[in-house]
């Protein structure tokens, strides 16, 4: 594959779209990242051992975004998914837990 595709997501977006469920968030930092804290409802995929084939599953209605720290992984993430055949994955949340936390939002360790 020549070029990823990717769009950005915002802070207002993935609050909105976790909100009504339109958002299925997939964090692919490290395991001991995540259990430093993440978003709510977010799912771990990392990157060190991260699985295409893992990811949610298309439905109609709902966006599959990539995050990490930073939003250099999840870009990185999101080539090997679409290197993989999961075109449907094209979306980060660009500021990562960074932005996330930065901004005051709840981050969860459970």
């Amino acid at each position: 594959m020549d070029k990823i595709i990717v769009e950005d997501v915002s802070l207002e977006e993935l609050k909105a779209g976790l909100a009504n469920g339109s958002i299925v968030l997939v964090d692919v930092r490290e395991p001991i990242e995540w259990d430093a804290g993440h978003i709510p409802g977010a799912t771990l995929n990392a990157l060190s051992v991260f699985d295409p084939d893992s990811l949610p599953p298309q439905t109609p209605g709902q966006r599959i975004v990539l995050h990490c720290r930073s939003g250099r992984r999840s870009i990185t993430a999101l080539g090997l998914a679409q290197e993989a055949g999961r075109m449907d994955v094209r979306a980060h949340f660009t500021g990562g837990m960074l932005e996330w936390q930065g901004a005051g939002e709840e981050i969860v360790n459970d």
